[in-house]
């Protein structure tokens, strides 16, 4: 007879998700081989919610930095690396699958930390060096951090959770961020692209 598998980390993220979305199912991606048996992804799972607030988008929220399961750190008062990341992108009207482009990214974010052990804070950036999106007419070639709009930090039975939205930035916005400050551009910005929604199309705030 096996044992049932504690899901309380995972359990606490949907919660969270169910205040803001209801019954709305998910589209999810799930990781077939985990990263520790030498899969290539080293997220246990990303999913992707339609919002139509206050612009059509997908809103992507992963499942793998803090612990999902069992505690397993000695670091009591964190989850694991203590947060999850979102990311929020324009949807077209007649899109039904999350573009896979940005499923990519998210693993990759994934690979960073588990790889150089570096976290991400709200008020971070990270230069791509290049389009965000791979062959994308696109002048988005960094990435910005902040808290999720909509997602407070959690507590849950194996530590604190916090929700990082990821925001595609340009080149010069990223230069404006490392001589101010990311929050502040990012504040500055908001009212042309709300709920810090990445827009591939967008031009430069500046």
């Amino acid at each position: 007879m096996s044992e049932e598998l504690n899901t309380s980390g995972w359990d606490a993220i949907d919660q969270e998700l169910s205040k803001i979305y209801g019954v709305q199912e998910p589209k999810h991606y799930g990781t077939l081989i985990s990263y520790a048996l030498g899969g290539q992804d080293p997220l246990d799972g990303i999913s992707a919610y339609k919002s139509d607030t206050p612009a059509p988008h997908w809103h992507f929220v992963t499942y793998g930095f803090t612990e999902l399961y069992e505690k397993e750190s000695d670091h009591t008062e964190d989850s694991g690396y203590g947060f999850e990341l979102t990311f929020r992108l324009a949807r077209k009207e007649e899109e039904e699958e999350p573009p896979a482009w940005a499923l990519n990214l998210l693993q990759n974010m994934g690979r960073y930390v588990f790889n150089s052990g570096n976290i991400f804070r709200s008020g971070d950036y990270l230069d791509a060096n290049g389009p965000i999106c791979l062959n994308a007419d696109t002048r988005l070639s960094a990435l910005a951090f902040v808290h999720d709009p909509e997602l407070p930090a959690i507590h849950t039975s194996n530590g604190r959770v916090e929700f990082l939205q990821m925001v595609g930035i340009t080149g010069d916005e990223l230069e404006a961020m490392q001589t101010w400050n990311t929050l502040g551009v990012l504040s500055a910005g908001l009212s042309y692209m709300p709920s810090y929604i990445t827009d591939l199309t967008r031009d430069s705030l500046l």
